[in-house]
């Protein structure tokens, strides 16, 4: 079962740092999800929120400050907003990363940074899955390059998200927890697809979702799965 830190190890380092990321690789973590948004000047962003006013010690839209701009806000007075690149680099194919596409925009960089590491630094597309809510941008990934595994997201609607799923050759089905049973887990894999709940954290939860045989489990704790 597939151990996928959620943000990196959020449980215990800044979400979305590269702390974070590095405290999933020693966890052992088999991938890292991760969210991104756009820079003004057009670098990815590794960022949940489309602002930083949650998360940093300054105030305003992502996409309003430039790269070196954002740099010069802090996370927990200390640590900087990673871009992809660094994330990838940091990474360096240990484990696999799943890219969250949070708003339409960033698709096009991403499958551009992709497709770099791909042909120019001996990554695999297996090395990757970009997931979103947002199909629409979804479809665009899988028309830029059908090769890219895309990882459809849900919190409502399991049996729409299985048939976009199937529409668009997705790898994987990225449900909320709850929607899960073993009855409709097994139906998503008899399709063909791996499913990957989110965002499983208590003990309880996490050997109900173990005992359906999902085929991964995303988490802010991934030493629990």
């Amino acid at each position: 079962m597939l151990k996928i830190a959620h943000r990196g190890a959020k449980a215990y380092e800044p979400e979305n740092t590269l702390q974070a990321f590095q405290k999933a690789l020693d966890l052992n973590s088999d991938g890292i999800e991760l969210d991104v948004h756009l820079s003004s000047d057009g670098h990815i962003i590794v960022i949940h929120d489309e602002t930083i006013d949650k998360m940093t010690n300054g105030k305003g839209l992502v996409n309003t400050f430039t790269l070196s701009e954002l740099k010069s806000f802090l996370i927990d007075g200390k640590y900087e907003i990673p871009t992809l690149n660094e994330v990838f680099d940091l990474v360096d194919k240990k484990c696999f990363i799943n890219i969250e596409l949070k708003c339409r925009g960033p698709q096009q960089s991403v499958y551009e940074l992709i497709e770099e590491y791909v042909s120019d630094k001996n990554w695999t597309y297996d090395h990757f899955i970009v997931s979103s809510f947002d199909w629409i941008a979804l479809q665009e990934i899988h028309n830029l390059n059908p090769k890219i595994p895309i990882g459809v997201l849900t919190e409502t609607d399991l049996n729409l998200a299985l048939a976009f799923a199937e529409t668009i050759k997705a790898k994987a089905i990225h449900p909320y927890y709850h929607l899960l049973s073993d009855e409709n887990t097994k139906q998503m894999q008899e399709k063909g697809f791996l499913v990957l709940p989110w965002t499983v954290n208590i003990e309880e939860d996490i050997q109900k979702i173990k005992s359906y045989k999902v085929n991964g489990i995303i988490t802010d704790f991934p030493d629990k799965i």
